[in-house]
């Protein structure tokens, strides 16, 4: 796979203050998680020290975290890759959110006030006109942003730290099927937030519950097709 062609204006420079290494690294896990940097991507330190503006070691080091993170994986004699999941880690990755989220849910349900609520209506508006613009990138930052708001208003601390681990391994599946899942996920995102404004915890947990099931499903039938 070709290492050239990196999204024109995708990879800013770096401003130079600060723990270079630190910021290289998030820099390249934002591509990666964004998948501007795609499953299997050859990554080529030159290349990306080049685009960052830094030199290669803060690039190397960067990798070297990644792969030990299991977003990289360094192969003897051939280079840095992008790891291409398999069907078996989406699965186990999605399950787990799945079992947080629909907690959350109810959670939320138990304990949102009127401005989270408004807050999560917001958000939700958001993502529809995301939606209607085609704006893949900002639909998905908006639906990691209002499962963030849910988390945050279920008002478990050791909840939101565990779903906090998984929430860039989430947005790295959910963006291949962003566009297919579409309106109907803001739809069911609707739902969710009248079963939390009804305080109505058993509803939220099943919606949220199916939510996250049809984003899962969503994928391995994109992953088989």
């Amino acid at each position: 796979m070709s290492s050239r062609g990196l999204p024109h204006g995708a990879v800013p420079r770096l401003e130079r203050p600060g723990p270079l290494r630190d910021r290289v690294y998030e820099a390249l896990l934002e591509l990666i998680t964004t998948r501007a940097l795609q499953p299997g991507r050859h990554l080529v330190e030159s290349e990306l020290a080049g685009h960052l503006g830094v030199s290669r070691q803060p690039v190397r080091e960067a990798l070297q975290r990644l792969n030990t993170e299991g977003w990289v994986d360094l192969r003897p004699a051939q280079g840095a890759f992008v790891h291409e999941p398999t069907e078996e880690e989406a699965d186990q990755l999605l399950t787990v959110r799945t079992l947080l989220e629909a907690e959350a849910a109810r959670l939320a349900a138990a304990h949102a006030g009127s401005a989270g609520i408004a807050a999560l209506e917001d958000l939700c508006a958001e993502g529809e006109r995301a939606v209607a613009e085609d704006d893949v990138d900002r639909a998905v930052a908006l639906n990691a942003r209002f499962h963030a708001k849910v988390m945050e208003l279920a008002g478990n601390a050791v909840l939101a730290e565990l779903a906090g681990q998984v929430d860039r391994r989430v947005r790295w599946y959910y963006t291949p099927v962003a566009r297919q899942r579409g309106q109907q996920s803001w739809n069911e995102h609707r739902e969710l937030i009248a079963a939390i404004a009804d305080r109505d915890e058993q509803r939220a947990t099943r919606l949220m519950r199916e939510h996250t099931e049809h984003t899962r499903r969503s994928y391995h039938a994109r992953t088989m097709s």
